[in-house]
């Protein structure tokens, strides 16, 4: 304990002697912070230091029925639109035009910057927040920053929108409900706004809704008479995955089709905006939902109809994952919406992300390397491989790691990272399997018996109907110290390994008889001490195998260093295999 404490005192001090002057002098009293906070801007109380309090306030100011208010979010260039019933009048005829075909931005669309929007194409200062549009007017609704650089921002209707709107005559004009809709319906008001514009909205919701179902019924009629696909299992889930959210797309474009042509007030109309963006951005949540599952779902399918089962874990992880995405990117987009600053909270889990990726780099790794494995499929589950310097058969390709069975039963787990990056040799997809014995003969072998033996030798793997057709080699390759050394090269037809070693098995034999009948033998190693008496080599064998390298030469039928083609077709296929003696199973009988 003692020691821990004296530790404690040692880091403290040490600590104190590191610390920066400034710090100390702060600890001292004896000076001051050289890094002051800057100075907090004052806050304006019509709320016009960016686009969107901009808005809102003005929007809030004809909802109260202050148009002395709302006309403070004006630049009034001329003297004459700043007397109080001028004002008065342009603020009315603004709502009167906004009422009639005109709609501002959705309020979280709008910046909430004192600098604005620095993205669009726009002088710096600068928005657009809406339009109006109708029979007689067009026009573009901006909004300017009045103050200079040094000061703090101050956003109001531009000059231009604001001429453009003093200059419009609407005096006797009235919107479509105020004509239809009774004048009690008018007068009485909820929110500041006619209760007749809250029934309509009730009433255009339902309308919108049920005229949506009616045109996604007739498109989906149309679909599946057009579309020979439209019946099958694929066809309707696509059919199922776009019905919901192209109906409440529909639905929220009617709703505002009818509800600003209608004349609605803007006041009602804007506040629904945060609602229909809100609907807006879930149908097409929903729509990545579906379609994921229905991707998800058809690969699967594939997979499993292709035996390819190692996939399947892959694409449902994939599947979650981007599950996972579409729920966080929906959840920080309707924040954004409703005006929460989701800027410090992405810039945290950023931070998260990066930390929790260095974390799983291993798994990470794996993940990746299982991917690559099951695009590239250098192996598959049941083939037989090499790995490195590890033999086996594949028995799991799982997301994680790979398990291999050895010859010797075991179980080797190799990491899918490591093996995707592993030297991979794949023995189970081999269309042949080489045949390459390299034979040594005794030096006193005579030149006629290598003849013969070549020949002979050639003859035998042209005759097997294993080998394959690509010519066979046999070749006297060289004469070293105690032997003479002949390689043979050619390549055995068979579905596995083990019918190929057993075609190897036969071959074998069949070349020692040769060997046995050409009077020679296979020589010993020279570092090998042979005790027993040498055996001398028949002289009759030799013999005969001159005479008959001598007819072959007599005839010109000597196959050195070629053989003759039509010798070649002679041989084919004329050795009986398995041969006379051999167990036959019931079907190649």
């Amino acid at each position: 304990m003692n020691i821990d404490l004296r530790r404690l005192l040692f880091y403290l001090l040490l600590l104190l002697f590191l610390m920066p002057n400034r710090v100390e002098a702060q600890l001292l009293g004896s000076g001051k912070p050289t890094i002051e906070e800057p100075a907090k801007t004052p806050e304006d109380s019509l709320g016009r230091r960016t686009p969107q309090g901009t808005v809102n306030g003005f929007i809030k100011a004809l909802g109260d029925q202050n148009y002395l208010r709302a006309s403070q979010y004006f630049v009034l260039s001329k003297r004459s639109y700043r007397k109080s019933a001028q004002r008065i009048r342009i603020a009315k005829t603004f709502q009167q035009l906004l009422d009639q075909g005109g709609n501002f931005s959705p309020s979280s669309i709008i910046s909430n910057k004192e600098s604005g929007k620095t993205d669009d194409d726009l002088q710096a200062g600068e928005d657009i927040v809406g339009n109006i549009t109708d029979g007689k007017t067009n026009l573009q609704i901006y909004v300017e920053n009045q103050s200079d650089d040094n000061e703090p921002a101050l956003w109001l209707f531009s000059a231009e929108t604001v001429e453009s709107i003093a200059l419009t005559d609407l005096s006797g004009e009235k919107t479509f409900l105020d004509r239809v809709l009774p004048a009690a319906l008018i007068e009485r008001k909820l929110g500041n706004v006619p209760i007749g514009h809250w029934a309509v909205v009730v009433v255009m919701t339902v309308v919108s809704y049920l005229l949506s179902r009616l045109l996604i019924f007739i498109i989906a009629f149309i679909i599946q008479k057009l579309w020979k696909k439209a019946a099958t299992e694929e066809g309707q889930a696509i059919i199922d995955a776009f019905t919901l959210p192209v109906h409440l797309y529909l639905t929220v474009i009617l709703f505002v089709a009818l509800t600003k042509n209608m004349g609605i007030s803007i006041v009602v109309r804007q506040r629904f905006s945060i609602i229909i963006l809100t609907i807006g951005i879930v149908a097409f949540l929903i729509l990545l939902w579906r379609m994921t599952d229905f991707v998800s779902g058809y690969t699967r399918s594939r997979m499993n109809s292709r035996g390819r089962i190692s996939a399947v874990s892959a694409i449902l992880f994939l599947s979650r994952t981007t599950k996972a995405a579409i729920v966080f990117i929906g959840i920080i987009a309707l924040l954004g919406i409703i005006g929460v600053d989701v800027t410090a909270g992405i810039a945290a889990l950023g931070i998260g992300g990066i930390a929790l990726a260095l974390g799983a780099q291993k798994t990470i790794e794996n993940f990746v390397g299982s991917v690559s494995l099951i695009a590239d499929q250098p192996l598959r589950v049941g083939d037989y491989c090499r790995v490195d310097e590890i033999k086996g058969t594949v028995e799991a390709i799982g997301m994680r790691s790979t398990t291999l069975r050895t010859s010797a039963r075991t179980i080797v787990t190799i990491p899918n990272g490591q093996l995707s990056a592993s030297k991979i040799e794949n023995y189970a997809h081999r269309d042949r399997f080489i045949f390459n014995p390299i034979f040594n003969f005794r030096m006193e072998t005579t030149p006629d018996q290598m003849r013969y033996l070549l020949v002979e030798l050639k003859s035998l793997l042209y005759s097997h109907p294993a080998i394959l057709n690509s010519p066979p080699i046999v070749r006297f390759t060289g004469i070293t110290a105690d032997a003479l050394k002949v390689e043979v090269t050619a390549y055995i037809e068979a579905v596995t390994f083990e019918i190929s070693q057993e075609v190897q098995e036969d071959i074998l034999l069949r070349m020692m008889d040769i060997i046995e009948n050409s009077g020679t033998s296979l020589a010993y190693p020279s570092q090998t001490l042979y005790m027993a008496r040498d055996t001398s080599l028949s002289d009759e064998k030799k013999v005969a195998v001159s005479e008959t390298v001598k007819n072959w030469k007599e005839n010109n039928e000597l196959q050195l260093p070629q053989f003759d083609p039509k010798r070649i077709e002679e041989l084919k296929n004329s050795i009986k295999y398995p041969g006379d003696g051999s167990f036959k199973s019931k079907e190649e009988e």
